[in-house]
């Protein structure tokens, strides 16, 4: 049987995929994105500004709310994933409340 280690755990946690930082940046900016091609860029600037906004944190030496064991390498497809997936679903609900 296989387990996952601790650094995959993270990825797939509030460090990677389920990052709050990379999933309200991403909302955002689904939220205001008026063609489905600027998801590309939504997920991808969720991921960076995440990761500049934890290191600036990290900087002025407040405590970091989320422990990660990887690196930033590692953890940006993962939050630029969910960040994707976060402007995508608010793409989807903000053209539907156009609709109707």
């Amino acid at each position: 049987m296989m387990t996952l280690s601790g650094t995959w755990i993270d990825l797939f946690g509030l460090s990677g995929l389920l990052n709050p930082f990379a999933l309200i940046i991403g909302a955002y900016l689904g939220w205001r994105a008026d063609q489905p091609q600027k998801l590309w860029i939504a997920g991808f600037a969720a991921a960076a500004l995440s990761l500049i906004l934890e290191t600036a944190v990290g900087l002025v030496h407040l405590p970091q709310p989320i422990s990660q064991d990887a690196g930033a390498l590692a953890m940006f497809p993962f939050r630029f994933a969910g960040g994707f997936v976060a402007a995508s679903l608010a793409l989807w609900l903000n053209t539907r409340r156009k609709q109707n």
